[in-house]
């Protein structure tokens, strides 16, 4: 365990503390006494009286507001715990996206274990989309108000809870317990997605806050990946000996839930609800600013009343849930045109998801650097849509080389459209919550994710693979139609211009909140 105590670096620290000096006393996150921040420089006007330079607007409010004087210092350190909280929290997203997908990779294997249908097993993994929409606002309200430690940890229990339930379920008989586990790891889900922003902005500075965000996201894509891997390797596919197919599930299931657990404790351990100093100055101010400033339900209002949000919106969903009805379907599809070929389907997921991982950090790279986000994100959806063409009528060819290809290029798209439409969304819905955006995106996704799987699983089975991805196909070329409408306002990089690192919250009345954004 990591302490935040005296014994904790200074790492970027903005108040100057004396070498040797005792500790200095802290109200509400400032130090009595100081002078203004090293960016207000003093200027000596005509009749040689210095006066400071005057503060911007929205920081004079801010303090205002906490009842400080503009002119106090915030002391912020960064704390060596922060690294242990984004590691864990990447550790358990990860394990939760590895349940995700860790049935519909063996789909035909649980097919034959539980003696279900495919659709059957498809839900095991909608159950996840499911849940996710009823459960989106009660799960963002209770991290706002009960904080981030206990959202930590009820995700990190739930989805230990889920991996011990499966456990029970090691028998062809039991598919509605396997199911019930697979709800509870659903709702675990529902408690990890929106965190990575959230974990960024409290417990990291200014300049590595994006990075951090990056790295909790990336962990849940990692999970994915290795649920594509893993799953055939660990269950080989042996129709013929049930009792060896058992064995074999119930190494991966108590793998899993061994795994889950000591991450729960570990959660326990290591998650905090906030570092002892904060890490930036826009966190001081969020310690001193009453929350009941801020409104949830004004903000979802302006988000419906913006109508290339509401464009964004429905694109995001096409795309997003394009690419979960994929995932999910896949071993359906290759096992169609390649019997027997259980592992390599696997490995096609991997090269899928990996390539999408690398998609995401070159888009995102580039997004900094170019700052063109409809131009990106047009130009994503187009090539989206021909890697789906290409791999739809490449699958049955009879070459796995060929879809192996197909589907990494495929893959590096789609997945790589996901931090581009959280971005794009931020800029077009500035200053409104970035949290609130991002959780009403995943919905669309998870709410278009079970119309696609169901949809295109149906396709698949009463007639070929091709149908159901030019049933998607189709869906994609919507999308693009969508995105070339919406318009590029992009509010929050023209406020940057001006104000570095800040971002004005949308709260009700005159109050104005600062964050860090990642």
């Amino acid at each position: 365990m990591v302490e935040d105590g005296g014994e904790e670096e200074a790492e970027g620290e903005s108040a100057e503390m004396p070498a040797a000096a005792a500790p200095l006393q802290r109200c509400n996150g400032f130090l009595p006494g100081k002078e203004a921040a090293a960016g207000a420089e003093r200027a000596a006007p005509a009749g040689g009286e210095e006066r400071a330079a005057p503060a911007a607007p929205e920081a004079e409010a801010m303090l205002a507001a906490g009842g400080v004087r503009p002119e106090a210092r915030l002391e912020t350190r960064l704390s060596r715990r922060r690294l242990a909280v984004l590691a864990v929290f990447s550790c358990y997203s990860l394990v939760n996206a590895f349940q995700w997908i860790q049935y519909s990779i063996l789909s035909n294997v649980f097919a034959g274990f539980y003696g279900v249908t495919f659709p059957q097993i498809d839900w095991l993994s909608m159950v996840y989309m499911v849940a996710y929409v009823p459960l989106i606002l009660p799960a963002t309200w209770l991290l706002d108000a009960r904080g981030l430690r206990l959202t930590a940890l009820l995700g990190a229990g739930l989805n230990a809870l889920g991996a011990w339930l499966k456990c029970g379920s090691l028998a062809p008989q039991r598919y509605p317990l396997t199911l019930t586990a697979q709800a509870v790891c659903a709702v675990a889900q529902v408690f990890i997605l929106g965190l990575p922003s959230r974990i960024a902005s409290v417990w990291f500075g200014p300049t590595e806050v994006s990075t951090a965000c990056a790295v909790a996201v990336l962990g849940n894509q990692l999970g994915t990946a290795i649920g594509f891997l893993l799953p055939p390797v660990l269950v080989p596919n042996t129709p013929n000996d049930i009792d060896l197919m058992a064995h074999n599930i119930g190494i991966m299931f108590y793998g899993t839930a061994i795994v889950s657990t000591l991450l729960f404790f570990l959660t326990g351990v290591v998650f905090e609800e906030k570092p002892k100093y904060p890490p930036s100055h826009s966190q001081a101010v969020l310690q001193i600013k009453p929350p009941e400033d801020y409104s949830y339900k004004q903000s979802i209002i302006n988000l419906f009343k913006n109508i290339p949000f509401i464009l964004l919106l429905i694109s995001y969903g096409i795309m997003t849930g394009a690419f979960y009805s994929v995932s999910t379907l896949l071993n359906q599809m290759i096992v169609t045109h390649y019997e027997g070929e259980e592992v390599n389907a696997g490995r096609i997921g991997l090269t899928l998801v990996v390539a999408g991982m690398v998609g995401s950090i070159i888009c995102g790279l580039w997004l900094d650097y170019t700052k063109t986000y409809k131009q990106t994100t047009l130009i994503v959806y187009i090539l989206s849509f021909i890697g789906l063409v290409v791999f739809a009528f490449t699958l049955d060819l009879g070459y796995l080389t060929v879809v192996f290809v197909t589907g990494g290029v495929l893959g590096f798209f789609m997945t790589g459209y996901l931090p581009l439409g959280f971005e794009f969304a931020v800029e077009i819905t500035y200053p409104e919550s970035e949290g609130t955006s991002s959780g009403l995106l995943n919905a669309s996704a998870q709410i278009f994710g079970i119309v696609f799987t169901l949809v295109q699983g149906k396709l698949t089975t009463d007639y070929s693979p091709r149908a159901g991805n030019i049933f998607l196909c189709a869906w994609i070329f919507v999308g693009i139609i969508l995105t070339a409408l919406i318009k590029s306002d992009l509010r929050r990089h023209n406020v940057n211009s001006g104000i570095m690192n800040l971002d004005v919250k949308a709260v009700s009345g005159d109050s104005f909140t600062v964050i860090d954004t990642c």
